[in-house]
C-alpha cells in the first residue's frame, strides 16, 4: 500500500510541474489550482487509510475463533456430564456457530442429539443407523464420508438430504466414548474448514468431558470417603462396639484392652488416608481390625478367611474400595442367617487385571434385587456404598473395571472386584493424589 501513495506521490509531482512551466502567465489561477488538487489528494488518502483501519480494527474487534466460541458456551453443559440433555444443548451451540446443516453427538451406541436437516429417523435415544458411524467409534478413527451411499443409513422409507459429513470420535483417557458429526447436504461438497472444525470441536468437547469425570471422580471419592468414615463412626457402630467392650470389662478386661486398641487404629486409620491408592495388604490389614471389632460383637458365627498370595499384597487397589463390600457382606448377608456364616477373600491375575473375589455363604440377594443394587440410592443403607466403589473403579480406569455380582437365595453372594495389575514399584496409572483435607 506504501508504494502505490509514493506513485502517486511521484505522478501528481510531475503534473504539477508540467502545469507550472504551461501555465505560469495566468497568475493567481495557478496556486489556487494546485492548492485544491492537492487538498483533495490528501483528503482521499486520509479517507482511504481511516475507512481501512476501521475495517481492520472491526474484523479484529468482531472475529472470534469458533472453536473457541463453542467452547466457551459449552463449558457450563459439559460440567454436568455428556447425556441427551447436555448433548442437545451442545449440539444446538455447534450449529449455531458453525451454520453447518446438521449437527449429531452420540455415545457408542445411542444417538445423544440431532439437529438440523435430516430424516425424522434420526432421534436421540435411538441406536446409531449409519455404519459410517460404528466404523468411526470401532476404529477409534476420523472417517469423512462424501456421498450419500458412503453413509450406508440404515432406516427405511427415509429421503434423507444428508449427502457428505465429518464423524470424528470423542475420547476420554485414550477410550472412545462417543462421536460428533457435522452434515453436509450438497452432494460431495465438504469443505476445508468444516473438516477442520469438526477436529477442533472433537478435541475440545473430549478434553472437557475428561476434565469433567475428573471433577466427577474427585466427587465421587470425596463422597465415598465422607460416607465411609459415616459408616465407621457412626453412633450405632460405636455404641455396639463400645457395649461389646463394657461387657468385655467385666469379664475379660485384657479381651477390653486389645478391642480398645484395635477400635482406636481402626478410626486412627480412617482418618489418616490419603491419596487414591493403598496396597491389598494395607485394604486386608483394614478389613482385619474391622472384623476384629464385628466378631467381638457376633462371637463364632463370624468367620473371615484369606486366600491372598503373598505376591499380591504389594499391588495397588483403590482406597476403601473392598471394606464396604466385607461390611455390606457381613450386615446384609451372615448377621440375617440362624447359623454361623462365612467371608472369603481371594485374589488371581487375569491377562493384566488383578481380580479380588469376595464371597459369604449368607441368606443371599433375590434375584429381582441384583440387576439394581448398583444404582445410586438403592438398598436400606448399602446402595450408595456399592455404587461408590463401582464408580471409582470404571472412572479411574475404564468401562471394563468395576464390580460383578452372582447371587443366590441361601447360598450366598459373590463379587468380583477388577482393577488393573499395578504394584507399588510400577504404577503406570496417572492418578491425582489427594491430599488430606482437600
Amino acid at each position: 500500500m506504501h508504494w502505490k501513495v509514493l506513485v502517486l506521490a511521484a505522478i501528481l509531482s510531475g503534473v504539477q510541474i508540467l502545469i507550472y512551466f504551461l501555465f505560469k502567465s495566468f497568475g493567481w489561477i495557478l496556486p489556487a489550482f494546485l492548492f485544491v488538487s492537492n487538498l483533495s489528494v490528501i483528503y482521499l488518502l486520509v479517507k482511504r487509510v481511516y475507512n481501512t483501519q476501521k475495517i481492520s480494527l472491526k474484523n479484529i474487534g468482531g472475529h472470534i475463533d469458533p472453536t473457541l466460541q463453542i467452547a466457551d458456551e459449552t463449558l457450563p453443559y459439559l460440567r454436568q456430564g455428556l447425556n441427551k440433555e447436555t448433548a442437545q444443548k451442545i449440539a444446538e451451540i455447534i450449529q449455531k456457530i458453525s451454520q453447518v446443516p446438521a449437527v449429531a453427538i452420540t455415545n457408542r451406541e445411542k444417538v445423544l442429539a440431532y439437529i438440523g436437516e435430516g430424516c425424522n429417523h434420526h432421534h436421540p435415544g435411538d441406536r446409531i443407523l449409519t455404519k459410517a458411524t460404528e466404523q468411526a467409534i470401532k476404529s477409534g478413527q476420523h472417517k469423512i464420508v462424501r456421498t450419500t451411499r458412503e453413509l450406508l443409513c440404515r432406516a427405511k422409507s427415509c429421503n434423507c438430504p444428508l449427502t457428505a459429513a465429518i464423524i470424528v470420535p470423542l475420547k476420554c483417557r485414550g477410550i472412545t466414548i462417543g462421536t460428533v458429526k457435522l452434515y453436509q447436504t450438497k452432494n460431495g461438497t465438504l469443505p476445508p474448514h468444516v473438516i477442520r472444525l469438526a477436529f477442533g470441536i472433537a478435541s475440545l468437547l473430549s478434553m472437557q468431558v475428561e476434565l469433567a469425570e475428573l471433577d466427577r471422580q474427585n466427587q465421587l471419592v470425596t463422597q465415598a470417603r465422607l460416607e465411609a468414615l459415616h459408616a465407621q463412626i457412626n453412633p450405632h457402630f460405636l455404641f455396639n462396639t463400645l457395649n461389646t467392650i463394657v461387657m468385655y470389662s467385666r469379664t475379660d478386661s485384657e479381651k477390653a484392652r486389645t478391642l480398645l486398641i484395635n477400635l482406636a487404629n481402626f478410626f486412627r486409620r480412617t482418618l489418616k488416608r490419603q491419596g487414591q491408592l493403598a496396597t491389598l495388604g494395607e485394604e486386608l490389614e483394614y478389613i482385619n481390625t474391622y472384623f476384629v471389632l464385628e466378631k467381638a460383637r457376633f462371637g463364632d458365627k463370624l468367620q473371615l478367611v484369606e486366600e491372598v498370595p503373598e505376591e499380591f499384597i504389594s499391588y495397588k487397589v483403590p482406597v476403601l474400595s473392598l471394606q464396604p463390600l466385607i461390611e455390606n457382606a457381613v450386615k446384609h448377608g451372615i448377621i440375617p442367617k440362624t447359623t454361623p456364616g462365612k467371608v472369603k477373600i481371594t485374589a488371581y491375575l487375569e491377562k493384566e487385571d488383578l481380580v479380588i473375589k469376595i464371597h459369604d455363604n449368607g441368606v443371599g440377594i433375590p434375584a429381582d434385587v441384583i440387576p439394581h443394587i448398583l444404582k445410586p440410592g438403592f438398598g436400606s443403607g448399602n446402595g450408595v456404598g456399592l455404587y461408590n466403589v463401582h464408580e471409582r473403579l470404571k472412572n479411574m480406569f475404564g468401562e471394563k473395571y468395576g464390580l460383578t455380582f452372582k447371587s443366590s437365595l441361601g447360598r450366598g453372594t459373590t463379587v468380583w472386584v477388577r482393577v488393573p495389575s499395578m504394584t507399588a514399584a510400577e504404577n503406570n496409572w496417572d492418578l491425582p493424589d489427594e491430599k488430606e483435607g482437600a
